[in-house]
């Protein structure tokens, strides 16, 4: 792999492992990266765009494109200051340098200078309006600045920021306002820090086992008497996949012919930044036990196991979840509560939330609460996830705001892999709406 790899760099390899090597905070550009790197503007455009793609870039409106530190995932609940910038809209009056600094904590700027020292303290962001010495305070704390209200600051104030790395930004809007929209965001990342990704399950210290379009069977016995696997993606001279192989392919084929005649085109792959709950479907669906995991350019970078992805699949069942989703909002009125004959049964009320313009419930927030109701159903029987497959509703009367419904799933055939519920939502006796949900049942155990 390693051979295989020094042996196959291209020139958009060799601009990446360029801006890998780049100091965090330097700015870069298509001009430039294609004259020192001796290349087109359009090679330098593709490798800068799939540096970005890695995390290793971050473009923004006004400021241009920069090398930032890749953040682990466990500190997705931390901000940069070039992601204040983009969430509130604002203008960066000095220290861009610093925009890819990470955040330790916000500081609303509503009490006298004096009482601020207790709480600005170096990787912390002042929010405040146009208090001149304030701005100055901050970034001499070694923390940046957030103006609010549309306003500036000095000359003296930016040249400083300037010197220190450290970004001032104006925004036209209010503190409160700014405050509202960045704890938001920070609520949005707590969601997205509980999906599991393949980048979390992926190991760079992993040797990728693989086999090239030219390799022949003898090379194909050699690898499976190494490693006793039975399948490897393969990959042409760019290291870019092009096939997967297994022993069903290979057998009774003669010792000397090509990988490119027995492999298997065009397969499926999935990059860092899939979920593993996707990855995990594919598998399912389509009955794979390896996925190459590839670059935006199909250049393979690893691979993961059925094995690996149901395992992961399990953790993520075990963790504690942060943020509410939609989903989550809309289902917590409900009680679980069961029949005398032991079934299932949700009672809850439509809220406003749940409604539509016209004061009756939304068909959206209604399919939502089906799908939750058989996924319990189901969730009684069967460990793991339901991806949902198709779903058939039927809306027979409108639902006012305000109105008591009562939601009951009915389990019409199980499987170890298949599900299929019946689900009815009723008012004061009256049905409301129906749906039949086929689901596939990805198990983990």
């Amino acid at each position: 792999m390693d051979e295989l790899q020094e042996n196959s760099l291209t020139k958009h390899d060799l601009i990446i492992k360029y801006i890998a090597n780049l100091k965090a905070g330097s700015k870069i550009s298509v001009r430039k990266t294609a004259k020192d790197m001796r290349v087109s503007e359009g090679t330098a455009y593709k490798a800068i765009k799939s540096a970005e793609n890695q995390g290793l870039l971050s473009t923004r409106d006004r400021i241009g494109t920069i090398r930032i530190e890749q953040r682990k995932r466990n500190g997705l609940d931390k901000l940069t200051f070039a992601e204040v910038v983009q969430i509130v809209g604002g203008d960066v009056l000095g220290g861009s340098n610093g925009l890819h600094k990470t955040l330790n904590k916000f500081v609303i700027g509503a009490m006298q200078q004096d009482a601020m020292k207790q709480y600005i303290e170096a990787g912390s962001l002042l929010i405040v309006g146009n208090r001149y010495e304030v701005h100055s305070f901050a970034l001499e704390q070694g923390a940046g600045v957030l103006i609010t209200g549309g306003f500036h600051t000095k000359d003296e104030v930016k040249r400083r920021a300037d010197e220190l790395d450290l970004p001032v930004i104006s925004c036209s809007y209010d503190t409160f306002t700014v405050a509202s929209m960045i704890n938001r965001a920070i609520y949005d990342n707590q969601i997205k820090k509980k999906i599991m990704l393949v980048d979390d399950i992926i190991s760079s210290n992993d040797k990728v086992y693989m086999l090239k379009n030219s390799s022949t069977m003898k090379d194909w016995n050699k690898l499976k008497e190494e490693t006793g696997y039975s399948r490897y993606p393969v990959v042409d001279e760019w290291n870019r996949v092009v096939g997967m192989v297994t022993s069903k392919d290979v057998a009774g084929a003669e010792l000397d012919q090509t990988m490119d005649k027995l492999m298997t085109r065009n397969p499926v792959t999935v990059h860092l930044n899939t979920s593993i709950a996707s990855a995990a479907h594919m598998m399912m669906w389509e009955g794979i036990e390896l996925l190459p995991v590839v670059e935006s350019n199909r250049k393979l970078i690893g691979t993961i196991s059925r094995q690996e992805v149901l395992k992961a699949m399990h953790l993520t069942q075990k963790q504690h979840q942060t943020g509410e989703t939609i989903e989550d909002i809309i289902w917590s009125g409900f009680e679980e509560e069961r029949t005398e004959q032991g079934l299932l049964i949700f009672r809850g009320m439509i809220t406003p939330q749940m409604t539509n313009r016209l004061g009756t419930v939304s068909e959206g927030v209604l399919t939502t609460l089906m799908n939750k109701a058989a996924y319990r159903a189901i969730r009684e029987i069967k460990k793991g996830d339901l991806v949902m497959e198709n779903m058939s509703s039927y809306y027979i009367k409108p639902l006012q705001i305000e109105s008591n419904v009562e939601i009951r799933p009915r389990i019409m055939e199980i499987s170890r892999k298949f599900g299929k519920v019946e689900v009815e939502v009723t008012h004061r006796g009256s049905l409301i709406c129906k749906a039949m949900l086929t689901a596939q049942i990805i198990d983990p155990s």
